[in-house]
């Protein structure tokens, strides 16, 4: 029984919401931990993801972990890559409608998004993991099919979920294939028989909707779960690339450790609970101390515990406060030869020893070797983000 609890616990860590939750029912449906409990075999566990970009930071790992954690302890993790929907895009959170994608895009997208995923998942032990395509049964149905899936729900309860309330009471379109988004997500659940949905927080719409939909073709409703919006490396805003605040999973081991090592205190601990396996008891009480321990931690994930040691070792050559200096693109113009951004970065006497540098094979970009010193860069943001690294101890984070 011991045990049972303290996989309870573990799934737990973290979670913002279940629901249905009723703590002191004896009824599966109404209870998480008694369905996990009573149901004598693995529950399936789902999560979508829609491959609408390239790039996945810290923010998009945590219900990715948490599908992990419920892999652990047993279960099937059902990964859903939404390339049918991701043609439409989640208008959740949206201002405006999201710009349509190719097939062709989409295809692409989700390659990168599970490569950036194995560190996460376990895609080894058979059994615990079911990627599958959403367009694998979105793309069989028939128009008879999609109007019995509008006819489950009413204008009105659309216009109830957050995003398309806001540009309803603003004026701002909304296009009708939007209200379709919604029903596809949910469709999933009932083409998977997904017992769990795990989901950020503003999903509880499309997540509750796939327990209608279930309920509606004769299956048991899933639970849902849903893990919090992760805030980013302001303190302030979520995470988010284009507000700048972000940690790239895909980013070299030196950029994720600078970054992560200057964990504002008012949200470490929240990085800690969710992003890392640490507790906080065990952690130091110097708040430096931790942020060392957490950057370390995040980046051994990753990229391996080698490359995280020595990006520990390059953040603290920069002084102690394991800071990497910016270089503001802005004083490049583009486009622009890697040697010359090496020398206008300050990080060697000129452009003659920049290029001698580069052929030499002592310059890194974003963590890889770069021995062209004439390459060319035709934009800023090419660049941005990225660190520049010049032999062992000297370093730009270049900034647009």
């Amino acid at each position: 029984m011991t045990s049972i609890n303290s996989t309870w616990n573990w799934l737990h860590r973290g979670v913002s919401e279940i629901f249905p939750d009723r703590p002191d029912s004896h009824d599966p449906d109404e209870n998480l931990q008694r369905r996990i409990e009573q149901s004598g075999q693995p529950l399936r566990v789902k999560l979508g993801i829609d491959p609408t970009g390239t790039d996945l930071h810290l923010g998009h790992s945590i219900a990715v972990r948490k599908l992990r954690a419920f892999q652990d302890a047993g279960h099937t993790a059902v990964l859903i890559i939404g390339d049918f929907t991701a043609q439409i895009g989640d208008p959740t959170g949206k201002s405006e409608v999201r710009r349509q994608l190719t097939g062709e895009q989409v295809k692409e997208n989700a390659q990168t998004y599970l490569d950036q995923l194995r560190p996460i998942l376990d895609f080894e032990t058979p059994g615990r993991l079911e990627i599958r395509y959403n367009s694998e049964w979105l793309s069989q149905l028939d128009l008879s099919e999609i109007l019995k899936l509008l006819a489950t729900m009413t204008v009105g309860q659309m216009l109830a979920k957050e995003g398309f309330a806001e540009r309803y009471s603003q004026e701002n379109p909304i296009y009708l294939h939007e209200f379709l988004y919604p029903l596809m997500q949910g469709y999933d659940s009932v083409a998977v028989k997904a017992d769990v949905e795990l989901g950020g927080t503003d999903q509880k719409f499309n997540i509750a909707v796939g327990r209608d939909l279930q309920r509606h073709f004769g299956l048991k409703p899933q639970f849902g779960l849903l893990v919090p919006i992760l805030l980013g490396t302001d303190g302030v805003q979520k995470m988010s690339k284009s507000l700048g605040n972000y940690v790239g999973v895909w980013e070299n081991a030196v950029t994720m450790y600078s970054k992560l090592e200057k964990t504002p205190d008012s949200i470490i601990q929240d990085y800690v609970e969710l992003l890392t396996n640490l507790s906080w008891d065990q952690l130091p009480d110097n708040p430096r101390e931790r942020q060392k321990v957490l950057a370390l931690d995040v980046v051994t994930q990753y990229k391996g515990q080698e490359a995280a040691l020595e990006a520990q070792k390059a953040a603290l050559s920069q002084g102690e406060a394991g800071t990497i200096p910016e270089f503001s693109l802005q004083n490049v113009e583009f486009p622009a030869k890697l040697f010359y951004i090496v020398s206008a970065a300050g990080l060697s006497k000129g452009s003659s020893e920049a290029r001698r540098l580069i052929q030499g094979g002592g310059v890194k970009l974003a963590g890889e070797k770069v021995s062209n010193p004439n390459l060319v860069f035709e934009q800023a943001e090419e660049m941005e983000g990225k660190v520049l690294q010049v032999g062992k101890n000297k370093f730009a984070r270049l900034m647009k």
